[in-house]
C-alpha cells in the first residue's frame, strides 16, 4: 500500500534529520502509561522515543459500529502502523504534528476523539472528516475526508474546503522533517 510506504519513508528521513541535527526525539511521559516506543528511563517528566511499528495494530471496528460507518482504510492504516509521540512535518502551508498512538491504551483516547468529532460533523451537516494532524493554529487540523480519501486543511466546526493532497500517501510525499519547536 502507497500510505504505508510513504509514511514509513517519512518517518525514517525523520529519524535521520533528527540524527543529522543531533536532536532527540523527546516527549512528557507519564510512568503509569509506557510505551514501546520509549527509550530509556524517564526523567524530569520526560522521556525520549522511535517510532515502532505496532505489533497488533489498533481496532476501529467499534468506532465503526457506533458510528453505522466504515472509516476510510486510509485513516485506519495511518493509526494502525507506529507507535510514538507524534512526528513534526514541514509542508508547503506550514508547520504540523502528525498524531501517533504512544501506546495500546491511547487506542481508546483517540476512539473517542473520533467518535466526538465525526458526531460534531453531523450535527453541523458538514461532510464526516477524520483527523490525522494538528497544526501551529489550535484551530486548523489536517483531516481525511472519509468518503474520498482526500486530505484538507480544517478549521473547527467547518466544513472542510482547502484541499491539499488526493490522499493520504500523497500528502505524506509532500512533507519534509523538522523540529517540533512552535508546535
Amino acid at each position: 500500500m502507497a500510505l504505508a510506504s510513504n509514511y514509513t519513508d517519512f518517518i525514517q528521513q525523520s529519524v535521520r534529520w533528527y540524527q543529522q541535527q543531533q536532536l532527540k526525539l523527546t516527549t512528557w511521559a507519564d510512568p503509569a502509561s509506557p510505551s514501546p516506543c520509549q527509550v530509556g528511563e524517564i526523567s524530569d517528566n520526560t522521556v525520549q522515543w522511535q517510532p515502532v511499528l505496532q505489533q497488533a495494530p489498533a481496532d476501529f471496528l467499534n468506532v465503526e459500529q457506533a458510528l453505522e460507518l466504515t472509516l476510510h482504510p486510509d485513516v485506519k492504516c495511518f493509526y494502525q502502523l507506529y507507535y510514538g509521540a507524534g512526528l513534526a512535518a514541514q509542508h508547503a502551508r506550514g508547520k504540523l504534528m502528525l498524531l501517533m498512538l504512544w501506546n495500546s491504551d491511547d487506542v481508546k483516547r483517540l476512539q473517542e476523539n473520533i467518535i466526538g468529532h465525526i458526531i460534531m460533523k453531523r450535527r453541523l451537516k458538514q461532510r464526516e472528516t477524520v483527523f490525522f494532524a494538528t497544526t501551529e493554529d489550535d484551530d486548523i487540523l489536517l483531516s481525511v475526508l472519509n468518503s474520498t480519501g482526500e486530505v484538507f486543511l480544517e478549521h473547527v466546526g467547518q466544513e472542510v474546503s482547502e484541499k491539499l493532497a488526493d490522499n493520504l500517501a500523497g500528502f505524506m510525499a509532500q512533507l519534509s522533517p523538522c523540529s517540533a519547536e512552535g508546535l
